[in-house]
């Protein structure tokens, strides 16, 4: 934006805020990189909190944190601001002044820690300000008009405390990285466990489970520990934890190093995130044809959290890669089965699963596995064969009863039972597909393929998310708008079959 504005003549101010957990993304430095060498008027704001969802990982937030970069820094800051003040007045007493500042600096920097530290953001080509009390708005907003009539790239390194002036989030900042439109006012008592786990869950006490039947286990996560359910395994299996912070590509990438060297790698990441590290996903793992095996939480609709981290596009641009092998459970224990199943293969691996909890279907504690690339009848009917995937099935199962129909769930997109879908064309008149992903390239595109290849030609009716950007709001709403409740479902089928 910043370079537009330069190309277009305007003399517009460009100010990018980024956390110090999000500076830890690859992506942040290549724009360092770029921005720095470039004659544009740029500030970054660094909010540094020492924090992303959990506390941060890496040697950037180390170094960040360091108190002797910060004591120096705010040495350094105190003196120009109060300084400036009289030197502004005096001619060539400013130029003099940044020689000393610089000299001061060169000193200080004998220290190989401290002159890393000092010249970090400087030796990128920015101009380093900080750290400056993010939580005192008088001496902030002071700094940001200095900081507004300075040319070149700049950066302000403040710092602020994550959940400041709200206690409990003071207190707790992970618990209430997200919070209500209505805040509460005291610590929630604690509430008696679900009846039925989340797919999280499950698959939290799976990997903990498999590690204990498999040292080659190790778990990745980019900075997601408590989002996907790797909190008792950090605890049981330290030496086996990896959290590379918010660094989706470097995780992908860090699991086909340690897959070519032996080491079974799961990596537990967002289907909206994994979408940051397709390139590795390709290049770094399936071309290699290495086990690593993606468990892939949230896929679907995913409810507040909105378009940003829909889950709606991995069945379409996974099926198209060589040698993945992509699950899709439709219920609590076949989760837990087909993670236990795709972690056996010596091959790449998606296990994707939606967000929330499934129908309340008892979950095995063994590890035992199901032949790949079949699916399941999970209900015989006439005419009409529904043919589901995923968290589909269940809605679908409620769907068939209005129309007498079969139900298959597929199980796997890739390999698909092939086998299955041709029975169920020659012995039903309609087929219908279900899927909780987009319609475009997704598994209803995968079973018409199929369909294609073999010379079938029957009436399909393709169920999934539309070409559309879905919005937030309840998953349940959400699903019924998007036509993939059981009601809707119901009344999507039965137009269809009338018409």
């Amino acid at each position: 934006m910043a370079i537009a504005d330069k190309l277009q003549g305007s003399h517009n101010r460009s100010v990018a805020v980024i956390g110090d957990g999000a500076m830890t993304a690859g992506q942040a430095f290549e724009a360092l990189n770029c921005a720095g060498d470039m004659d544009v008027d740029l500030l970054v704001i660094l909010n540094d909190n020492e924090m992303s969802i959990s506390p941060n990982v890496g040697a950037l937030p180390k170094y960040l944190a360091s108190n002797v970069v910060r004591d120096m820094h705010g040495l350094f800051s105190t003196i120009k601001a109060q300084s400036s003040k009289v030197l502004d007045k005096l001619p060539g007493a400013m130029e003099i002044a940044q020689k000393v500042e610089h000299k001061i600096k060169s000193m200080a920097s004998e220290a190989d820690h401290v002159k890393q530290s000092l010249s970090l953001f400087e030796n990128f080509g920015f101009e380093y300000t900080g750290p400056v009390d993010g939580h005192d708005v008088e001496k902030l907003v002071d700094v940001l008009q200095d900081l507004r009539g300075r040319k070149g790239p700049q950066l302000l390194h403040v710092i602020t405390k994550k959940g400041n002036g709200y206690k409990l989030a003071e207190n707790d900042p992970v618990k209430y990285h997200a919070v209500s439109a209505k805040p509460q006012t005291q610590v929630a008592e604690a509430k008696p466990a679900a009846a039925k786990p989340t797919y999280t869950e499950i698959f939290g006490k799976w990997v903990c489970d498999q590690a204990a039947a498999d040292q080659r286990l190790v778990a990745i996560t980019p900075a997601m520990r408590e989002g996907s359910g790797l909190v008792e395994f950090e605890q049981r299996f330290p030496e086996r934890y990896f959290d590379v912070g918010i660094a989706e590509q470097h995780a992908v990438t860090f699991a086909g190093g340690l897959a070519c060297e032996g080491v079974k790698p799961v990596v537990a990441i967002y289907s909206t995130f994994l979408q940051r590290a397709y390139d590795q996903l390709v290049h770094d793992v399936a071309l290699q044809n290495l086990p690593v095996m993606f468990a892939i939480d949230r896929a679907g609709v995913v409810g507040a959290d909105g378009p940003t981290h829909a889950g709606l596009y991995d069945l379409s641009f996974l099926r198209c890669i060589p040698n993945m092998v992509i699950a899709a459970p439709s219920d609590e224990n076949e989760c837990r089965l087909l993670l236990s199943t795709c972690y056996a293969l010596d091959a790449p691996t998606a296990v994707r699963y939606p967000r929330g909890s499934g129908c309340g279907t008892p979950v095995s504690d063994g590890l035992e596995t199901v032949p790949v690339g079949k699916g399941v009848l999970r209900r015989e009917g006439r005419q009409t064969a529904i043919i589901a995937f995923g968290s589909m099935v269940q809605p679908a199962l409620t769907a068939a009863e209005t129309f007498d129909a079969s139900v298959a769930d597929m199980r796997f997109v890739k390999p698909v039972d092939e086998a299955l879908i041709l029975e169920l064309a020659k012995s039903h008149d309609y087929l219908v597909t279900v899927e909780e992903n987009a319609e475009q390239g997704g598994a209803g595109s995968l079973v018409l393929e199929v369909l294609a290849k073999h010379k079938i030609c029957k009436p399909v009716l393709v169920l999934g998310v539309a070409d559309i950007v879905t919005e937030h709001g309840d998953p349940a709403k959400l699903l019924d708008d998007l036509g993939l409740s059981a009601a809707a479902m119901e009344k999507r089928i039965g137009e269809w079959l009338a018409a």
